[in-house]
């Protein structure tokens, strides 16, 4: 009964704002445009459509403001005033009360605010779909006086997430049991996915972690700071973390004239992007403008500055490696071995043919290389990519859906900072580096190095282990053994048989040479 409620309730929003208008106003059949009058009867649309879009997203809840922020990277596929209208939701999502941020705080921490801040900006610095950031002053401890952001998570967040992913996991069980792509496409896995971080995302000590984890790997590369997490301060509805100056990374003409070098900016975040993929299988993936900002200090100048760690993407080897071999053949346009890799990991079915495969990509991706950015769209060689996995029946897998999301945020990134950023040839050196390196002897020390600790523990112990095995034989191998020494036996006759026939046969050669020589003598 929730479910209908909360589908009731989606249906008016989309009504009171006009969202029907925006789409049926987009068909040219004079039948259409008579049913747009029709439902548009008695409403106010004066404002803006992309203002009325982004007001209905903000209505509906947290899953639609998300959806909001990915599409607003994404200036590519959408009209300028509504690409501008859903930039907003990014840091500007209307806040709560500031006093229902210090009352969490408090519970959490057991005491008052001032036994913990000595101050504290009641005015939050950013407000998102999940939680929004104070600034403050530590009051004392081994962090005392020390300048932090403090993240707090916004009250009864679970029920109204339940009631829509409740919702997604409906109209995706639909999709499944009445699209003919149902099968292929696994919409409740991916539905499955998205449940699992969105709840991740309600645990602010899960991001803390991620944020510590993506801080120690991205250590000595020295393109990209990450806040440290103030373990002391860390609560599953608080999160105290250090606090980052910077600038917002798509006020462009901001940074510019501070003399950062926007060209330069694009390349390093493809290069963080793809070190965080395929070198660690542990990657931010919620990289929209608001969470992503430019140092301007002068001991780490026009490196970037992440934020906001709720949703992080993790592959495992054998993703990276197939994802890293398909990248890498894609920028030496070996589309051959791109429907093979296909084939082998069991995307399309066996019997594909691979000629045919190799052929159909090559017509999405051969028209996009040597252009710049801003001539080509990874979101269109996508659209494409999917009409063709359709023909051949290819397999949606739900674990990289987040990677396929944040591609699409770096592209929407880079398409703002340097419209002639070259993204194939910016990426290829890092990738066949990385491919080199794990198939290197230093990939192979390093897995040595990684087994060391086993191998010590198990050399000492293999000759008893072999003892005991050999000594207390399971009596399914003796059985076996009794058998095997049957069969050999019957073996030994054979053969004995063999060579005794072979020798008689030669003596009754020899016997009949000698017979008749003496016959003949």
């Amino acid at each position: 009964m929730s479910r209908l409620y909360r589908g009731v309730f989606i249906v008016w929003v989309v009504l009171r704002h006009g969202l029907d208008e925006l789409v049926l106003s987009s068909f040219e059949r004079p039948w259409i445009r008579l049913l747009t009058r029709i439902v548009s009867i008695g409403r106010n649309l004066d404002a803006p459509r992309g203002q009325r879009l982004r007001e209905a997203l903000e209505r509906l809840g947290p899953i639609f403001v998300k959806f909001g922020q990915v599409l607003s990277t994404r200036r590519d596929l959408l009209p300028p005033d509504i690409a501008d209208e859903l930039a907003r939701l990014q840091d500007r999502v209307p806040p709560f009360a500031s006093s229902i941020a210090v009352a969490t705080i408090e519970r959490a921490f057991g005491k008052p605010l001032e036994s913990v801040f000595s101050h504290f900006e009641q005015v939050p610095v950013a407000s998102a779909s999940i939680a929004q950031v104070h600034f403050a002053t530590l009051l004392d401890g081994r962090h005392g006086g020390r300048e932090v952001a403090v993240k707090v998570l916004r009250p009864n967040m679970l029920p109204v997430i339940e009631k829509d992913l409740s919702l997604m996991r409906m109209m995706a069980g639909w999709v499944e049991r009445l699209s003919p792509d149902g099968k292929r496409l696994k919409p409740r896995e991916v539905v499955g996915e998205f449940d699992k971080y969105l709840h991740d995302e309600l645990d602010l000590v899960r991001e803390a972690a991620n944020a510590a984890q993506l801080r120690r790997n991205m250590q000595g590369l020295d393109l990209v700071m990450i806040p440290e997490m103030l373990w002391d301060y860390c609560h599953t509805e608080v999160m105290v973390m250090e606090r980052m100056h910077g600038v917002q990374i798509n006020k462009v003409d901001e940074l510019r004239s501070l003399g950062v070098d926007i060209p330069k900016l694009a390349r390093d975040g493809v290069t963080i992007f793809f070190t965080q993929v395929f070198r660690d299988g542990f990657f931010h993936a919620d990289m929209h403008p608001g969470n992503i900002q430019v140092s301007v200090e002068p001991a780490t100048f026009g490196r970037y500055i992440s934020l906001d760690f709720g949703i992080v993407g993790t592959l495992t080897e054998f993703d990276k490696e197939y994802l890293a071999q398909n990248f890498t053949a894609f920028f030496r346009r070996d589309y051959k071995r791109v429907a093979e890799l296909h084939i082998e990991s069991g995307w399309v079915p066996s019997n594909t043919r691979v000629d045919e495969l190799e052929s159909a990509i090559r017509a999405v991706c051969e028209p996009y290389f040597d252009r710049p950015l801003k001539e080509i769209s990874l979101g269109m060689v996508l659209m494409r990519l999917f009409q063709t996995s359709r023909r051949f029946h290819v397999e949606i897998q739900p674990q990289l859906v987040l990677l396929q999301k944040t591609l699409l945020n770096i592209e929407g990134l880079g398409r703002d900072l340097d419209p002639e950023l070259d993204l194939w040839n910016t990426a290829k050196p890092f990738l066949e580096k990385w491919m080199v390196e794990q198939v290197g002897p230093k990939k192979l020390l390093q897995q040595l190095k990684a087994e060391a600790p086993q191998y010590a523990k198990l050399l000492p112990a293999l000759p008893r282990l072999m003892h005991d095995y050999l000594a207390h034989k399971p009596h399914e191998l003796r059985r076996d053994i009794d058998a095997l020494l049957v069969e050999q036996r019957r073996t030994n006759r054979l053969l004995q048989g063999i060579v005794w026939a072979g020798v008689g046969f030669l003596l009754g050669l020899f016997l009949m040479q000698v017979l008749t020589r003496i016959r003949l003598w």
